[in-house]
């Protein structure tokens, strides 16, 4: 991969969340916190945000006029104009110190100052966000480089009922994050829910849009039963189809049980992270993962933009 490299415009700190940020020349980042003394410094995934200037600039052709940290942003990036098109997981090193990138773009929850003035705000589009591997001082004119990538990032997500209620142990979802951290995944988050169609919704939209989880895989509720409805949660959310992962899983299966006709399980994108549904047996979870947990990662890179495309 080619490396990247742009250069710090500006660096924005402010003691309280919500509110605009004051320009400072350098500032202190401490591992695995943030900026010294600012607000979003914290033990969580968005410790740093970040915006391109050039996004800034041609939002204030249209009369904006705002100043550096209006959007809430840490830093302002010079010479990297399109930042949403990096990915999560790979790392920025400014200066002596070292980020990951943990999330692209932020939904919007309450419109800001600048939305209603302008009707528009560049921050949940163009802003991206970053947890500090490597502490230590960055400076305005630091060159920014974009280098290699972390591992791709996985949930696990267990929908039992029984399960939920501490009656039965959750033997899929520890099958699942076993093949998933042997294939080289790292396990982001573990979550097992009762079949509740809403909570799974929200739980899917929460891990690919503000944790930016890059697999997300279900075990449970493909069924016929009245309450298996992890499929109905799954293309609820979905922004893209990916049905060959489902229907190769079902063509594979087939051969082991006829049963397997009567999977309802299905696959999706949802902007960058893909999201699988397999059956809730530990046995029809390891047959499914050995038909598809290889070809996986693939398909990710090139969501991810990480690699091209797969023709011989």
């Amino acid at each position: 991969m080619n490396t990247i490299t742009g250069t710090v415009s500006s660096i924005c700190i402010s003691p309280r969340r919500g509110t605009a940020k004051n320009v400072v020349a350098e500032a202190r980042l401490i591992a695995d916190w943030g900026i010294e003394n600012d607000a979003h410094a914290g033990n969580w995934h968005r410790q740093i945000s970040l915006l391109p200037r050039a996004a800034i600039s041609d939002f204030n052709q249209k009369g904006a006029g705002v100043q550096p940290g209006a959007f809430g942003e840490n830093l302002i990036i010079d010479g990297i104009d399109d930042l949403k098109a990096l990915s999560s997981g790979q790392h920025l090193e400014i200066g002596e110190c070292l980020l990951e990138i943990t999330q692209i773009g932020k939904k919007c929850h309450s419109h800001c100052d600048i939305f209603k003035r302008m009707g528009d705000c560049i921050m949940p589009r163009e802003g991206i966000f970053a947890r500090v591997l490597r502490g230590g001082v960055i400076r305005e004119g630091d060159r920014v480089m974009v280098t290699d990538y972390e591992p791709l990032t996985a949930a696990v997500i267990t929908l039992s009922d029984k399960g939920a209620a501490g009656l039965r142990e959750d033997l899929s979802g520890a099958l699942l994050r076993e093949r998933l951290s042997a294939e080289g995944y790292r396990i982001a988050e573990y979550l097992l829910l009762p079949d509740d169609e809403e909570r799974l919704k929200g739980e899917l939209i929460r891990l690919a849009d503000e944790v930016g989880v890059n697999l997300i895989i279900t075990t449970g509720g493909t069924g016929f039963a009245a309450r298996d409805v992890t499929p109905e949660a799954t293309m609820a959310v979905a922004t893209r189809n990916a049905p060959g992962i489902a229907e190769a899983i079902r063509a594979e299966s087939m051969k082991i049980t006829p049963r397997a006709m009567l999977s309802r399980a299905v696959s999706v994108i949802r902007n960058r992270t893909l999201i699988v549904n397999l059956p809730g047996s530990s046995k029809a979870v390891g047959e499914c993962l050995d038909v598809c947990l290889s070809q996986l990662a693939h398909g990710l890179n090139i969501l991810l933009g990480r690699d091209g495309e797969c023709g011989r």
